[in-house]
C-alpha cells in the first residue's frame, strides 16, 4: 500500500467512475483498475462494488477512505511544510463560506489577506451549511465560516463576531416613520424567508418567533436563492425580511428603494465562527485567516475577542 493507492481510491469514491478517475490521477483505466484490484487483494476486502452502470463503496470502504483522506491531508501537510520550510502560513487554505455571508465578508479580507501573508493562496468554495460540513468531514475543505453552532464530533470553531440582523422593507412602508421596530411589529408582516435550506431562513423565523413557514396565500410560493433576490422582492411590495448586519454593504442599499434599520432586540443576532476539524495541523494558518477577519470588521457587527498569539506549529487543542 502506498499513497498512490490512496489517491486512486479516493478518486474513485468521489467520482464514481473508474474512467473518469483514472483522468483524473493521469493514468489509464486499465491502471488504475489493476492498482486497486491489488489493494483490495493485499488488504483481502472489497472496497468498490462494480458493474456496467454503477460503482458503489462497501461498509468497510467508507472507513478506509475515511483514513485514506486523513492519510492524504497529512501527506500534503508534509509536503507544504517542506515547501514552506520556516513558514506555518505557506501554502493554500481552503475555506468554505455559506452565501448569506461570503460576499459581504471577503470583500472585506481579500487586499489584507494579500498584504500580509502573500505567501498563503486562498481557495474558496460557497455552499449552504450542510454540504459545508460534508465538506469539511471528507477533508475537502480545511475550515468553514458558518453561522450557526455546530456541535458535530471531531470539530471545533474559532468564535469571530456576533452580526445582528436589520429588517429591510419597502421605502412607503409604515415602518418608515418608526424609530424603533420590535418583535411585536413584525408580527403583522409577510416575513419573506430565502429556500429552505438557508440558515437565515431559519434564523430569521426564530427572531419572530415563527414555527413554520407560510403556507397559504400568494407569499407561500416565494423562495429566493439569494438574499439579493429576496431583496429585490422586498423592493416590489411582497412584504419585508431581515439582513445580516453585514449585508448592509451590499450595493442594494443604494437607490433599490429598500429601506432598512435595526431591530430593537437584543437576542436578534448570529453568531460567525470558523470551523474546522480537530485533527486539521496548520492551526497557525487558521489564526492568521482569523486575525484578519477581527482586524478588519465594520462597526455594524460586534467582534467576540481578540485571538492568543499564534505560536509556531501551534494544534488545536483535543
Amino acid at each position: 500500500m502506498n499513497l498512490r493507492d490512496l489517491k486512486y481510491i479516493i478518486a474513485v469514491a468521489e467520482t464514481r467512475h473508474f474512467g473518469r478517475a483514472a483522468v483524473h490521477c493521469f493514468v489509464s483505466q486499465p491502471t488504475l483498475s489493476g492498482q486497486i484490484k491489488k489493494l483490495e487483494d493485499e488488504l483481502n476486502v472489497t472496497i468498490f462494488e462494480r458493474n456496467n452502470r454503477s460503482v458503489e463503496i462497501t461498509p468497510v470502504g467508507r472507513e478506509i477512505l475515511s483514513h485514506a483522506h486523513q492519510i492524504m491531508e497529512q501527506a500534503d501537510v508534509i509536503q507544504q511544510l517542506a515547501r514552506a520550510q520556516q513558514d506555518p502560513l505557506a501554502g493554500p487554505l481552503r475555506i468554505g463560506a455559506i452565501p448569506t455571508l461570503s460576499p459581504y465578508l471577503l470583500p472585506l479580507i481579500l487586499a489584507p489577506l494579500k498584504k500580509h501573508h502573500p505567501q498563503m493562496k486562498l481557495v474558496l468554495t460557497e455552499e449552504l451549511t450542510d454540504i459545508l460540513l460534508t465538506r469539511l468531514y471528507n477533508h475537502e475543505i480545511d475550515a468553514a465560516l458558518l453561522a450557526t453552532p455546530v456541535e458535530e464530533q471531531g470539530l471545533e470553531a474559532i468564535p469571530l463576531f456576533d452580526e445582528p440582523f436589520w429588517v429591510a422593507y419597502p421605502r412607503k412602508h409604515a415602518f418608515y416613520t418608526k424609530d424603533k421596530i420590535t418583535r411585536r411589529d413584525l408580527e403583522a408582516e409577510n416575513l419573506l424567508l430565502l429556500a429552505e435550506g438557508h440558515c437565515l431562513a431559519n434564523q430569521a423565523m426564530e427572531v419572530c418567533h415563527l414555527k413554520q413557514r407560510q403556507t397559504r396565500g400568494e407569499m407561500a410560493d416565494l423562495r429566493a436563492a439569494s438574499l439579493e433576490t429576496l431583496l429585490q422582492l422586498v423592493a416590489a411590495g411582497f412584504g419585508i425580511t431581515l439582513v445580516p448586519a453585514l449585508a448592509m454593504r451590499g450595493s442594494w442599499t443604494g437607490g433599490s428603494g429598500v429601506v432598512a434599520q435595526p431591530l430593537n432586540m437584543t437576542s436578534a443576532v448570529r453568531r460567525a465562527t470558523l470551523v474546522y476539524r480537530s485533527s486539521f495541523p496548520r492551526i497557525a494558518a487558521l489564526q492568521a485567516f482569523s486575525s484578519i477577519i477581527l482586524g478588519h470588521l465594520p462597526n455594524t457587527v460586534q467582534r467576540i475577542g481578540p485571538l492568543p498569539p499564534v505560536k509556531k506549529n501551534a494544534r488545536p487543542k483535543k
